[in-house]
C-alpha cells in the first residue's frame, strides 16, 4: 500500500505566539479609531487623519513681506502686493492640480498679472508711463530724449496731459543765461518743497495727467537727485503707494543737449555753463547753500 505523500494532508491552524489571539481584519475606519485611542497625543492624530487631501487647501505659511521700494521694478511690487507667496513656495504642489482648485476670479487675476508683468507703471501703479523712455544712468529713473520733450511742448500729447512741469535744476545765472521756455527754476531742495508739495499741482480731469520732467546742464548729477528727492519726499507724506506726483522724468543730456537741438524753444537763445569764469563767486555761494540746505533737510527728517 502507497504512503501518503507529504503536504496532502489535512493542514493544520497556524499559530502565533503563546497567548496570542488572532485578531480579525480591520476596516480603515476601525484603524483610525484605534489609532486615535492609542496614548500619546491624540489630538495631531486626528489632526493627522483629518487633514484634507485638495492641494489648494493646504494651508501654507505666509512669507515675511518687506516693505517695496522704488529700486524695485513695477511688477515686482505689484507681485510682491497682490500673490501672498513666492514661485519657490509653490513647487511642492502639481501646477495643473493647484489651477484646477482655484476658482475662476482667482485665475482671472493671476492672468492679468502675468499679462501686466512687462508694463512699466507710474510710482502709484495706477497706469503705464506716457511718454517713451530711453536708457540713462540711473536705472531707478525715467530719462525721455530730447525729441520727446519737444513733442511735449508743442502739444504732441496734449490729450494725454493736463499739466507738465519744467524743473530747471541749475543756478539761478545759469537760467538766467538761457532756459527752455516755461521751465521753473528750483536749484534748492526747499525751493522744491515749497513749490511742488506745499501746494501740490492736481488734474481737474481725472483723466489727464500732471507729469514732472527735471533737468540740469548735462542731467548727470544735481537733475537726477532732486528727481529723486521729490520721490522721497512725496512717499512721506502719504500712505504707500499713493503720490502728488507719481509720473517724474528726467531730461537726457539735460539744458545742453536740449539747447543745441531746439534752440527756438529756448529763451533767451543761449547756453551759460555752470563754470562760466564769470560766475565763479556766484557757484561758490550757490554751491555752499545747497550743501547747507541738504544738511538741514536730513537733520530735519532724523528728528521726525
Amino acid at each position: 500500500m502507497a504512503s501518503p505523500k507529504r503536504g496532502l494532508g489535512p493542514k493544520e491552524p497556524e499559530r502565533g505566539l503563546v497567548g496570542e489571539q488572532h485578531q480579525p481584519c480591520q476596516t480603515p475606519r476601525q484603524q483610525r479609531r484605534l489609532f486615535s485611542q492609542r496614548p500619546g497625543k491624540p489630538d495631531q492624530c486626528r489632526q493627522l487623519f483629518c487633514a484634507p487631501l485638495v492641494p489648494g487647501s493646504v494651508p501654507r505659511p505666509v512669507p515675511k513681506r518687506r516693505r517695496p521700494s522704488d529700486r524695485d521694478s513695477p511688477a515686482e511690487v505689484k507681485r510682491q502686493r497682490s500673490v501672498a507667496g513666492s514661485p519657490q513656495q509653490e513647487t511642492s504642489l502639481e501646477p495643473g492640480v493647484w489651477l484646477e482648485s482655484c476658482g475662476s476670479a482667482q485665475l482671472e487675476e493671476i492672468e492679468n498679472l502675468l499679462a501686466n508683468d512687462d508694463q512699466d507703471l507710474i510710482g502709484d501703479f495706477s497706469k503705464p508711463y506716457l511718454l517713451p523712455t530711453v536708457e540713462g544712468k540711473d536705472l531707478s529713473l525715467k530719462y525721455i530724449s530730447p525729441d520727446t520733450l519737444e513733442k511735449v511742448l508743442t502739444g504732441r500729447y496734449s490729450s494725454f496731459i493736463e499739466r507738465s512741469v519744467i524743473v530747471d535744476c541749475r543756478y539761478p545765472y545759469e537760467y538766467q543765461g538761457g532756459h527752455i521756455k516755461g521751465a521753473v527754476n528750483l536749484p534748492l531742495q526747499r525751493d522744491v518743497e515749497e513749490s511742488l508739495l506745499e501746494l501740490p499741482i492736481v488734474a481737474q480731469d481725472a483723466g489727464k495727467r500732471v507729469i514732472v520732467i527735471f533737468h540740469c546742464e548735462f542731467s548727470f548729477e544735481r537733475g537726477p537727485k532732486m528727481c529723486k528727492f521729490l520721490r522721497e519726499r512725496d512717499r512721506s507724506c502719504h500712505r504707500y503707494p499713493q503720490l502728488h506726483y507719481p509720473e517724474l522724468y528726467v531730461l537726457k543730456g539735460g539744458y545742453r543737449e536740449f539747447f543745441f537741438r531746439f534752440p527756438g524753444h529756448c529763451e533767451p537763445r543761449d547756453y551759460r555753463p555752470m563754470e562760466d569764469p564769470a560766475f565763479r563767486e556766484e557757484l561758490h555761494r550757490f554751491r555752499g547753500q545747497s550743501q547747507r540746505g541738504r544738511r538741514a533737510l536730513f537733520i530735519r527728517g532724523r528728528d521726525l
